[in-house]
């Protein structure tokens, strides 16, 4: 049940009112075709086109929770710069303890149960599974959370330019390191098995090419 104090976009409440829960949220997102487009969507095109990438669903999904009464925060996953993409989860709190929802092309890196005590703990979670196309783990740090409620009049709900506006927002946004350097550089590649197991149904035109 919505007990947040916000208004829900019109085209959204037929399929929001279907949330019951996090994983709720979630399913909806996996049933959603991963979008390999350069191109933003505001939830309310997320439900229109039925395609979302990592950022598409990061905020679609913290729509999703503030609906079911959590605040609306987002976290940005990174990489070095030119080794991977970055990717969004929203997150929430149960019991005081941490959990996500989230969209992506590769399977590992969707939803984590409210079970980890600190951020730190949720980000880590998606370390092994945080790989590029060359077989890299790629994950190096996590920002701090954005809250989106400070961002309701750029219309992120309805408008695709709201968007726009997080993305850059999330791209200096204090960020905390989560691998020394020097340990980044003696990491092993994933072996084969993993890398198959990640790897499956992926949108090979939405895969990030490395660029170092």
């Amino acid at each position: 049940m919505n007990t947040t104090l916000f208004s829900l976009p019109a085209e959204l409440s037929d399929v929001f009112n279907v949330f019951k829960s996090p994983a709720d949220v979630q399913a909806y997102l996996d049933a959603t075709p991963y979008s390999p487009e350069d191109r933003n969507r505001c939830p309310v095109n997320v439900v229109k086109d039925r395609f979302a990438h990592c950022l598409d669903g990061g905020l679609f999904g913290a729509l999703g929770l503030r609906f079911l009464g959590y605040p609306p925060l987002i976290v940005d996953l990174q990489s070095d710069e030119g080794l991977d993409d970055d990717h969004v989860l929203a997150i929430f709190q149960k019991n005081g303890l941490w959990g996500a929802v989230a969209k992506s092309n590769f399977n590992g890196l969707r939803m984590r149960e409210p079970v980890f005590r600190t951020l730190r703990e949720l980000a880590m979670s998606y370390f092994e599974d945080y790989f590029n196309v060359d077989g890299v783990k790629s994950l190096r740090f996590y920002t701090i959370p954005l809250d989106l409620t400070r961002l309701d009049t750029s219309n992120w709900m309805t408008d695709d330019h709201g968007c726009d506006k997080i993305e850059k927002l999330l791209k200096h946004r204090r960020r905390i390191r989560l691998v020394p350097a020097d340990v980044a550089g003696q990491l092993n590649r994933m072996d084969p098995l993993s890398y198959e197991a990640g790897m499956l149904g992926v949108n090979h035109a939405g895969l990030y090419k490395p660029r170092i």
